[in-house]
């Protein structure tokens, strides 16, 4: 280390090559055990192509057999190992790696929370080789990395799939750089994800227009824009299987394909275009074909809140172009009607923003109410007989979903249409746990719950919507399954939306922390990104309009809102229960 010399200010480069980039140490000759351990380690986090200097700790035939690519696991903070095994053993030392493990990655570069605690456990073998070389026998069935090394090497992504006629984004994880073992680039490695297919947990609720087989031509290892004309195009070349499909369906594969490759450069795509094997166009669409056949949700006209004062509801249009907002006005229809006497506790707004969900001031009935015609208030669609409702959400299908936090009968329910017979739904994992907010994900295949247990505590569960399509009965066999944890590094969560690209939106503390307001990805992997300034928040709603503000709840300043690029700014500090459309 120096220890004089004088200072100078260094300019850091702002290039993509400015990330650090690590090459592993090949073994030293005449190495002990021990450094043949720690440079293994090591050396599973360089760049190197194949990771050919990790092999070189292995044994002939471990380097012949290992897999790298055939799962991570990640751990907090990284390993620690101890001998169980000295070299005088004749099976020669062994060693146990230990650390807490965080999550695992599989084979379809999909991220996996680690729900059942637990430390990772693993013995590696030493033998010498023919040369007399300490080597390692029994390596990794992948890749074990710690949390930091993970953050650093890996980014996540999203890919897209249909559910009915709506896109789904499927968060996974690809190398911020060329892959070592596939020799390809960010957007060729996720491209090649896409083609796999979807990720084991939303597999049973999405599809893939791609046939079976598809992959990308052989040898291709990099995917790059092309500039024509102003429009950047996004080439795809695909092997025999895409050859022959039809135009319907190869614009779906199409807008697939954009959807997952636009957010991975810095510069705008304009146009995808896919190609056959022999490389001559097959089909392509620009960035409006491929919205249209996304089946996305209309941006919304108003954002909506309650007001405290009287407790209606109310809408405001929120107009960043100028720094200007519109006036709150009563929205049309009863829940607008002066004189009624409806106090509104808590609302949803429909996607299409011409029905509304709404608790009354007690929180037992929830009554379901037109936004475009006058009339009487209708009677309630679903009602709790010794507690309250959580406040409701609405699906894209236009179901409306509410739980009942009575604390005899707890349950989820989901009105079809909103005005069906409401159907109670089945929630494998609950373990006693008790639905106090809930919000449905705007391709409905996702629902958001907050579940409270273990003393009072709120935790972020995700769980997946299944509905059979062979029932007859409306809304009959809707399930939700496989609830995995949200946000598994909050030690508790107290408000959450669903944001753009298949986020959500959480406040929440971690243990011994400041609540603050973060992006998690639906795989309960937390995005770096967070709400400056967001302290003192009760409750959080985004849009899946990106240009849109997010819009809270304070419990100093009422309803305050942050565009894009600016800071907070109070709009109503009369308001509560803030919400867009969903």
């Amino acid at each position: 280390m120096p220890d004089h010399g004088e200072i100078r200010q260094v300019r850091a480069s702002q290039g993509a090559d400015s990330q650090v980039r690590v090459f592993g140490v090949p073994p030293a000759d005449g190495a002990g055990p021990r450094d043949i351990v720690d440079g293994f380690l090591e050396a599973m986090t360089a760049d190197d192509p194949q990771l050919e200097t990790a092999r070189k700790y292995l044994t002939d035939d471990a380097a012949k057999s290992w897999k790298p690519g055939s799962g991570i696991t990640i751990t907090s903070g990284g390993l620690t190992w101890v001998p169980v095994q000295t070299e005088k053993d004749p099976e020669g030392p062994r060693f146990k790696l230990t650390g807490k493990k965080l999550a695992t990655v599989d084979e379809r570069s999909a991220y996996q929370p680690n729900t059942a605690g637990g430390n990772y456990d693993e013995y590696l073998q030493l033998v010498k080789d023919k040369a007399g070389q300490w080597r390692i026998a029994t390596p990794p069935a992948g890749l074990v990395l710690s949390e930091s090394d993970f953050q650093r090497i890996f980014k996540p992504v999203n890919k897209y799939y249909f559910s009915g006629s709506t896109l789904v984004a499927d968060p996974v994880y690809v190398r911020q750089r060329t892959d070592p073992d596939s020799r390809m680039d960010p957007l060729a490695q996720t491209v090649k994800s896409l083609l796999s297919g979807p990720s084991k947990w939303l597999g049973p609720v999405v599809a893939s227009s791609f046939p079976t087989g598809t992959e990308l031509r052989e040898g291709t290892k990099s995917l790059t824009y092309d500039s024509q004309n102003g429009q950047n195009t996004l080439r795809v070349p695909l092997n025999e299987r895409a050859d022959n499909v039809a135009q319907p369906q190869c614009q779906k594969m199409a807008a697939q394909l954009f959807y997952t490759a636009r957010d991975l450069t810095a510069s705008r795509l304009d146009r995808v275009e896919v190609l056959r094997s022999d490389k001559s166009s097959l089909c392509g669409v620009t960035e409006a074909a491929a919205s249209a056949q996304a089946g996305r949700p209309a941006s919304p006209r108003f954002q909506y809140y309650v007001d405290k004062q009287d407790g209606k509801l109310v809408r405001m249009q929120l107009r960043t172009d100028d720094d200007q907002q519109d006036r709150a006005e009563p929205v049309p229809g009863p829940l607008g009607t002066a004189g009624s006497g409806f106090r509104v506790s808590a609302a949803a707004v429909a996607h299409d923003e011409r029905r509304a969900a709404v608790l009354s001031e007690d929180g037992r009935g929830m009554y379901v109410v037109s936004l475009t015609t006058a009339g009487a208030m209708p009677d309630p669609v679903q009602s709790s007989k010794a507690g309250r409702l959580t406040a409701p959400s609405w699906d894209a299908r236009g179901d409306v979903w509410v739980a009942d936090q009575d604390p005899a009968a707890p349950a989820l329910w989901l009105v079809p249409g909103g005005t069906a017979k409401p159907v109670k739904v089945d929630v494998a994992g609950l373990d006693g746990g008790r639905i106090t907010a809930l919000r449905v994900s705007s391709d409905g295949v996702r629902i958001a719950l907050l579940v409270t247990k273990d003393g009072g505590r709120k935790n972020l569960y995700i769980g997946r919507i299944e509905r059979p399509e062979h029932h007859t009965a409306a809304g009959s066999g809707v399930s939700v399954r496989e609830l995995r944890p949200g946000a598994p590094q909050m030690a508790e969560v107290t408000a959450m939306t669903w944001a753009p690209r298949g986020r959500l939106l959480v406040v929440g503390r971690e243990s011994g922390g400041v609540v603050q307001a973060r992006y998690v990805l639906s795989d309960g992997s937390t995005v770096a990104a967070g709400l400056p300034g967001a302290t003192g928040l009760t409750a959080v709603a985004a849009s899946e309009d990106e240009t849109k503000p997010v819009v809270a709840h304070s419990a100093d300043d009422g309803i305050v809102w942050l565009p894009p690029g600016a800071q907070w700014r109070t709009v109503a500090a009369g308001g509560l229960a803030p919400v867009y459309p969903g």
